[in-house]
């Protein structure tokens, strides 16, 4: 035989071993594929049964968080509707005291009596804003605080002790449990 043949009965050997080299590769990727799979086909489902798990879990608070939202809109609207109503609550007797007034000053033709049952009333309207923290601020011969006062305007001060001072009172200020609801409108000295 020549070199050339030998070469070729060479080559195909190799090419041979290589073919079954090769088969045998691909037959144990295959039967280890084939082992794999139901391993990696649980782990998936298993991984879909979490991813599902979640996605419900998700769903669930985000409609839980959404009726939260809803009930609290709804609570913070009737409570604005109502927030009054204690307070207007307590003003009825009142009311009531000076329909009943009004009513008997029909009849009664003594001055001194109206001013009782006038004086009486007022009475009992103070009580009740106090009670419901509204205090009047005095501010007749205090210094003045653009804070709570309102300058209506500036007069010459009647004494050296009441320059910066507030020398009388146009209309009183009141305060909610120390807040200002209403400024007192007063007139300084200079």
């Amino acid at each position: 035989m020549s070199t050339n043949d030998n070469n070729t009965v060479e080559e195909t050997t190799n090419s041979a071993q290589e073919e079954a080299i090769k088969n045998e590769v691909k037959e144990n990727a295959e039967e280890q594929t084939a082992q794999k799979m139901p391993e990696e086909a649980e782990k998936e489902k298993d991984l879909q049964a979490k991813i599902n798990e979640l996605n419900d879990r998700y769903l669930r608070l985000y409609s839980e968080f959404d009726n939260y939202r809803k009930r609290t809109a709804k609570e913070r609207i009737e409570l604005s509707k109502t927030a009054g109503e204690d307070i207007l609550k307590s003003f009825l007797p009142i009311v009531d005291d000076f329909e009943r007034g009004i009513k008997m000053n029909e009849t009664i033709s003594d001055v001194k009596t109206i001013n009782e049952g006038f004086q009486l009333i007022y009475n009992k309207l103070k009580t009740t804003l106090v009670q419901k923290g509204v205090e009047p601020m005095e501010s007749i011969g205090k210094e003045f605080d653009a804070d709570i006062h309102e300058a209506i305007t500036n007069i010459p001060a009647p004494s050296d002790e009441l320059k910066g001072k507030i020398v009388d009172e146009v209309e009183k200020g009141y305060s909610l449990h120390g807040k200002v609801i209403r400024f007192a409108k007063v007139i300084v000295g200079n």
